[in-house]
């Protein structure tokens, strides 16, 4: 006798069990339509990742010995937030780049970037304040300045507005989705633009995921792994089955599997001097055979010190983007944020996938950068060439008035 719809046949196994294997279905194919409908979010709190076992995250970060790195904040573009963080009529206080700013955007829809502390008396522009034309209001006296130029346009109680009455502006932009601070330690423009992606532009392509970090390192840190080739087949070589812990990531039990890595890293020629390349290409084997379907090719653009375009390429699974920004928050605390985009006819857990997997890889790379120290004059050998060469092409970032961090103190006890 024929069934006459399909949950007949699991029902046959018996009342209480059949129901249960139902349920069991439903609740599976809810979650898979959950997980293709809605973006991927994903985001580390400081100290939950990339760090050595230790009693308490604040003695493992004052055990380090950070080395002699670099000036903490090099001349560039930086990611603020995303553009829908901040919507018409809100303003925000942020504090990066050594900076505590305020974010606002007028109910004409233009963003812009001030300091946050009023000169009047130190009043947070954007803890409590409004957004009033095209100028923020401070929330402790009322008056205002104007976003173009930081000019005080108003005292409530005062006759004349001083000439001297202003606060410092900063340069912004809003490019994919997210609103950029220019920064330049000697105060000067931007000396390049931000590219937009046609694809994220157009809509081409959507939006289906972040994840987000905080890391413990200097920001030239990060974008140098791309000139580091000799670290992928270690580091990144073991299974990402193995997860991100680099105390289980080469247990045998995922030995069936490995990823193959081929890298190339340049720089870019003038008029884009400020940008480098990188062209990855991945491959996996199981028990020792190569599975085509992991294939991928992976063309890296980073444009000025905090900003990195990932475009990825399947034969089977489409095309998309990971877009890396890194952005410092104090001398040796990253923010790193990744956004995927991937095309619209593309299953969603596709990118989701990719997102993940890249996630774990980065991790892998988070325990590193935490716990190491930066050494200006490394040990390297032939084989490492291309790292020397990152550097001399990321030092064009730094001025002669660069800030360097203070020199760290003993502990005395």
């Amino acid at each position: 006798m024929g069934c006459g719809w399909c949950g007949e046949t699991v029902l046959a196994a018996g009342p209480g069990r059949g129901a249960l294997l139902f349920l069991l279905l439903l609740l599976l194919v809810v979650l898979l339509l959950l997980g293709c409908c809605r973006p991927l979010s994903l985001r580390r709190d400081p100290g939950r990742v990339g760090f050595a076992p230790c009693p308490g995250l604040s003695r493992a970060r004052r055990a380090r010995r950070p080395g002699a790195p670099p000036p903490p904040f090099p001349n560039g573009w930086y990611r603020l937030l995303d553009s829908a963080e901040l919507p018409r009529g809100a303003a925000r206080s942020l504090a990066l780049l050594g900076e505590q700013l305020a974010v606002f955007r007028t109910q004409d829809g233009q963003a812009f970037v001030v300091d946050a502390y009023c000169p009047h008396l130190g009043a947070n522009l954007a803890a409590g304040g409004r957004v009033v034309g095209n100028c923020i209001e401070c929330p402790f006296h009322g008056w205002r300045f104007r976003g173009e130029d930081g000019k005080c346009t108003s005292i409530p109680y005062a006759e004349k507005v001083p000439d001297l009455a202003r606060v410092r502006t900063w340069p912004c932009c809003e490019v994919n989705g997210m609103l950029l601070v220019w920064y330049h330690c000697e105060g000067l423009g931007p000396t390049w633009a931000v590219p937009e992606q046609r694809e994220i532009v157009t809509k081409e392509w959507v939006f289906r995921g972040q994840t987000e970090h905080v890391v413990d390192a200097h920001i030239q840190e990060i974008p140098e792994n791309a000139a580091d080739a000799a670290h992928l087949a270690f580091l990144h070589g073991p299974a990402i089955l193995g997860g991100s812990d680099l105390r289980y990531t080469r247990s045998k039990l995922w030995d069936f599997m490995k990823h193959n890595w081929k890298v190339e890293w340049w720089p870019e020629p003038e008029p884009n001097k400020h940008c480098s390349r990188m062209l990855l290409q991945h491959t996996a084997t199981f028990f020792g055979k190569h599975f085509s379907l992991m294939d991928l090719t992976v063309s890296a653009r980073q444009v000025g010190p905090g900003l990195v375009f990932l475009l990825f390429e399947h034969t089977f699974l489409g095309r998309g983007i990971i877009l890396q920004t890194v952005t410092p928050l104090e001398p040796l605390l990253q923010n790193v944020v990744h956004k995927i985009y991937y095309q619209r006819n593309i299953p969603a857990i596709i990118p989701k996938f990719i997102l993940r997997a890249e996630c774990i890889q980065f991790e892998r790379d988070v325990t590193i950068w935490n716990n190491k120290q930066y050494l200006p004059k490394p040990l390297l050998v032939r084989e490492d060439s291309s790292i020397q060469k990152h550097r001399r092409w990321y030092s064009q970032f730094y001025s002669e008035k660069s800030t360097r961090p203070p020199a760290p103190k003993d502990l005395e006890w």
